[in-house]
């Protein structure tokens, strides 16, 4: 069979290791692949001498890549979403399939571009924007093809895990640890997206629609970072039996699904609470297969280009016949309404300062029981000497987020308590 011809648009981390990969795995490749697996153009804004091309031409217009006559498919890695949806638009509409690794591209432009593709009889697939390494679309798509999927919930940016880990690890504060997730380049000059959750919120709004069946609504997931995070949560946290994760998470419900980002208290013996560093894991929770859980590297050049070849590698089986990235076509993707915030429920850790003085407690528990609200747990430091307040620490059972922001502002507005701060408590079971 003749061979399926590659162009790679971006040589930086993620295309150098898929040109790496193309290279030095070519035999395998081919036997798995039923056809060998050729690259023939790249385009890069500039030349890598980590990354030796041989006589494949070499690019600067990236376009042209897009609508060279020898490239049946165009592997988007130049990350970015307005030159990246100029390229993937092009080659798409010059007859070919596309591979990409842009997780903010498909989340915030993949329900135009997905219906481009089936419309122009191509294939768009992007493994490699969830999870780097980690095969969990696939997962979603064909393991769990039979499943109604209910939840997917799970750690799903490396350098958010990296920071809690260290937090939690040694006490350190998380300014302290940004800085060292920067030196070690797990964490950009501009860490915004990683820490506050957007990055996450872009996956999560992929895993979503593949698993619900639904248009990708990357507006609509809820996302909190973890800057508010210190080492006394974390610590309190530890004596309560929890461990703090940052957590996607998208239920299915009758009504309509949560999508949410958001620091989570996990029970100690939950499978996520124990993947550490910059690991990821996710959780997938089907009708019929149950809980199951994938965890491995988030992030890198070898695992990341790992999961591009392995579109290319189904682009190669599938031969003239498209393969649909959410599993069905877009046509029969059904919207959902997404839950508001205000309607989701969760049990919660709430910390706050307290006058140490009789009354204040009962007042605290006042305010939670005029939302409906009951306390399962309470910790209560002693004073040190001369401190005007004590911390406090309250777990509650599950509450609406309504009702629990309601009880807090009432909180705040009393004497001798301050410094009110909530983490909500997933059990995931």
């Amino acid at each position: 069979m003749s061979a399926l011809r590659i162009g790679v648009c971006g040589n930086g981390t993620v295309g150098g290791g898929t040109i790496e990969l193309l290279r030095d795995q070519a035999s395998l490749l081919a036997s798995r692949a039923g056809r060998p697996l050729a690259l023939t153009r790249v385009g890069a804004r500039r030349d890598r001498d980590d990354c030796p091309l041989g006589d494949v031409p070499v690019h600067r217009d990236l376009l042209e890549v897009a609508q060279a006559e020898d490239v049946d498919v165009l592997v988007e890695c130049i990350g970015g979403t307005e030159l990246a949806r100029d390229l993937v638009e092009t080659a798409l509409r010059s007859g070919k399939s596309v591979v990409t690794a842009n997780k903010a591209l498909i989340a915030e432009h993949g329900n135009a571009l997905l219906a481009l593709a089936e419309e122009c009889g191509q294939s768009l697939l992007c493994e490699a924007a969830v999870a780097g390494g980690i095969p969990i679309l696939k997962a979603l798509r064909d393991g769990m093809a039979a499943n109604t999927v209910t939840e997917v919930s799970g750690i799903i940016n490396g350098t958010g895990n990296f920071i809690l880990t260290e937090m939690g690890a040694h006490q350190r504060s998380f300014d302290d640890v940004l800085a060292e997730a920067q030196a070690l380049g797990y964490a950009e000059a501009d860490p915004t997206f990683d820490v506050e959750g957007v990055d996450a919120a872009h996956k999560l709004s992929i895993l979503a629609a593949m698993a619900f069946s639904t248009p990708l609504n990357f507006s609509g997931v809820f996302c909190e970072g973890i800057s508010a995070v210190t080492p006394a949560d974390i610590q309190f946290a530890d004596e309560l039996g929890y461990r703090i994760k940052h957590l996607g998470i998208a239920k299915a419900h009758a009504d309509g699904v949560e999508l949410r980002v958001h620091p989570t208290l996990l029970p100690k013996d939950a499978l996520l609470a124990n993947v550490d560093g910059v690991l990821n894991a996710v959780r997938l929770e089907g009708h019929a297969a149950g809980e199951t859980v994938y965890s491995g590297a988030g992030a890198g050049r070898l695992p990341t280009a790992s999961a591009v070849v392995a579109d290319i590698v189904d682009l190669a089986r599938a031969g003239a016949e498209p393969v649909h990235c959410l599993g069905v076509p877009v046509k029969a993707l059904k919207a959902l309404p997404t839950l508001p915030m205000e309607a989701v429920s969760s049990a919660w850790y709430l910390r706050l300062q307290a006058e140490d003085r009789p009354g204040v407690m009962s007042q605290l528990a006042s305010c939670l029981g005029a939302e409906g609200i009951s306390i399962e747990a309470l910790i209560q430091k002693p004073p040190k000497a001369a401190a005007a307040t004590v911390p406090v620490v309250v777990l509650t059972n599950t509450a609406r987020e309504d009702a629990l922001r309601r009880a807090v502002a009432a909180i705040s507005a009393l004497p001798g308590i301050t410094e009110p701060h909530c983490i909500r408590i997933e059990s995931l079971d």
